[in-house]
């Protein structure tokens, strides 16, 4: 034991105390501070860049209902169904981002009103293991589709995902088709499926559930894709061009409907309902 460590030990040290008006948040686009009062004030949106931060479950729907709406219940999957272990155990890890979260899995639907317009709405918390596609979330999508069916409501859903939950294999692949069939049954129902895609929005959840609605609304900056770039590069063998499955290019291109910024969201979202949701004849 050196003469620092003794000394250190020895002396009656106060703990260091935080509170949230003395927290910065480093931004991820202009590395600037920013108090984290002001940052999520700002809906988690950097008051000097611009850049949209992520948003959990709660704090997204909080943004897009209006008051009093109701979270469905989560349905019951096996869980750890390949007993997977990497340099932890499956159940260690989902132990652990349901230590930090509200909710059990990625995927929270609710039923409420936009702006007095109903809706179903779905949304894929980044936060929770990246936001990862497992039979959870594909079994949630499912339910908050058929809830949608039920009551005649428009089923939107915000995607923040990295893909396909490794850890359940060839059994979280298989949500993605049982995730389109929803969406063909909402179409032939008559009823509007609406995306926003939110940063990040990859893998296996763009290619299914999150580029099959009728409307893609994305936030500015939101990385959109199956691929990385580096993965489509290697192959191609070509150099991509800037700002390649970002949001803005995106909509330039004709894969995404509008941009909207995360501020005007709801307002944007509710006249699309407007639009779009089928009216009682008198």
């Amino acid at each position: 034991m050196n003469w620092f460590t003794r000394v250190r030990n020895s002396l009656p040290f106060i703990p260091k105390r935080t509170t949230d008006d003395t927290l910065w948040i480093k931004c991820p686009g202009c590395t600037e501070m920013i108090f984290a009062r002001e940052y999520h004030e700002n809906l988690d949106v950097c008051p000097r860049c611009e850049h949209h931060g992520r948003m959990g479950a709660d704090a997204r729907l909080d943004l897009l209902l209006d008051g009093g709406y109701r979270i469905l219940p989560a349905p019951q999957v096996r869980e750890d169904p390949l007993k997977f272990r990497d340099t932890k155990r499956y159940t260690e890890r989902l132990k652990q981002a349901r230590a930090k979260s509200t909710h059990s899995d990625a995927f929270t639907v609710a039923d409420g009103t936009v702006e007095d317009f109903r809706a179903v709405i779905g949304v894929q918390d980044f936060g929770f293991m990246g936001g990862s596609m497992g039979m959870a979330v594909g079994s949630a999508f499912v339910a908050g589709a058929e809830h949608a069916l039920n009551v005649r409501a428009p089923y939107v859903v915000v995607t923040a995902a990295g893909g396909a939950r490794m850890q359940e294999g060839i059994l979280s692949l298989m949500q993605m088709p049982k995730a389109t069939v929803m969406t063909r049954r909402l179409k032939a129902a008559g009823l509007p499926y609406i995306v926003i895609l939110a940063d990040p929005t990859t893998g296996g959840v763009t290619a299914s559930y999150a580029m099959l609605g009728d409307i893609h609304i994305a936030e500015p900056g939101a990385l959109i894709g199956f691929a990385g770039q580096r993965v489509i590069q290697d192959t191609i063998r070509e150099q991509l061009p800037e700002g390649f499955q970002r949001a803005e290019y995106l909509h330039k291109h004709g894969m995404v409907d509008m941009v909207v910024h995360r501020s005007e969201l709801k307002a944007t979202l509710a006249t699309v309902l407007d639009y779009l949701t089928p009216r009682a004849v008198a």
